[in-house]
């Protein structure tokens, strides 16, 4: 496997100097932000599918670097019943159009979420179920059988049209795609171009266990971001793991995004590379960083070093 950055956590600088850092540390794959929830800091979608020479400065300076560009990513929610969710299904219909100019073949996403019903207006994350009260089980029918899955199928055509290969949905919390069998779900039903983006971090709040989810998956994992987090042990203990407060209230939050390594250790992490290649996956795993612990800088290199001691090349 391969070593890739995702690039958002270097918005601050501009994108030609963004190259530069990366190389520096070592790294010659991006995956680079179209949209979406990200602002894209350092890609314009519009400018770069209407100007040939801007899709050409661009494309030269990765190449001058010796960079790779692997994935775009487009990741947010176009199955928003607003105003919101038109702006990512554009974001999205555009990124796979930019994916063909660009010759990229993957594109990381995530899956959306609806609302409850063709009357309201926000999205509506149901994460719990039994036989009562009964409506629960009736929106999610909604959710999945009226809005989701004819979306996809949709945008699957779309995909195959401009050439893209793999569609890697993020494993999120708030959307309708966060584990294995939700993927799967939403796999059989579309088809196969539809793959998990394993983001271990997610699932391990979550109480999952990465390692064995990369086993149910199989083929089906299409990406991989190298992102770590670490369950706050008293405050999970006492209030669980379910968290409203603030991403930047990381004192008092019962779980914290950090650096790779810094939340789980580099043996789990090496058992994880371990599995997901033997499970077949052979591409890019992309740095994440989204420590708010310590600085970007410190968390990029404690990150870097850990992935590094850890992949499955």
């Amino acid at each position: 496997m391969k070593l890739s950055y995702v690039t958002d956590s270097l918005g601050h600088l501009k994108f030609e100097e963004m190259l530069d850092y990366v190389a520096k540390m070592g790294i010659d794959t991006v995956e680079m932000t179209t949209g979406g929830w990200s602002p894209a800091p350092h890609l314009n979608v519009d400018e770069l599918l209407k100007s040939d020479a801007r899709r050409n400065e661009f494309l030269n300076a990765l190449e001058t670097r010796n960079i790779t560009l692997c994935a775009l990513n487009c990741s947010g929610n176009p199955l928003d019943p607003g105003d919101l969710g038109k702006l990512h299904q554009e974001i999205t219909d555009k990124t796979m159009e930019l994916a063909k100019l660009l010759g990229i073949k993957k594109v990381i996403m995530m899956s959306g979420l609806p609302a409850a019903s063709p009357d309201d207006k926000v999205p509506n994350w149901i994460t719990y179920t039994v036989s009562w009260p009964p409506v629960l089980k009736e929106i999610l029918d909604y959710q999945w059988n009226e809005v989701a899955i004819p979306y996809w199928k949709e945008l699957v055509k779309k995909a195959t049209s401009c050439g893209v290969e793999k569609i890697a949905l993020e494993n999120f919390s708030s959307q309708l795609v966060y584990n294995p069998e939700t993927l799967l779900k939403l796999r059989n039903a579309v088809g196969p171009q539809v793959g998990m983006n394993l983001d271990p971090s997610h699932l391990i709040w979550m109480g999952a266990d990465p390692i064995m989810a990369a086993r149910e998956l199989g083929e089906a994992i299409h990406h991989v971001h190298g992102k770590d987090v670490r369950i706050e042990r008293k405050l999970a203990a006492t209030n669980g793991i379910l968290e409203t407060k603030e991403i930047t209230d990381v004192a008092n939050r019962a779980w914290n995004y950090v650096a790779v390594g810094c939340g789980q250790d580099l043996q789990w992490w090496k058992e994880f590379f371990s599995v997901v290649k033997m499970m077949g996956y052979d591409g890019e795993v992309s740095l994440e960083m989204e420590d708010l612990t310590m600085s970007v800088d410190a968390g990029i290199r404690t990150s870097i070093e850990a992935l590094k001691q850890t992949l499955s090349y």
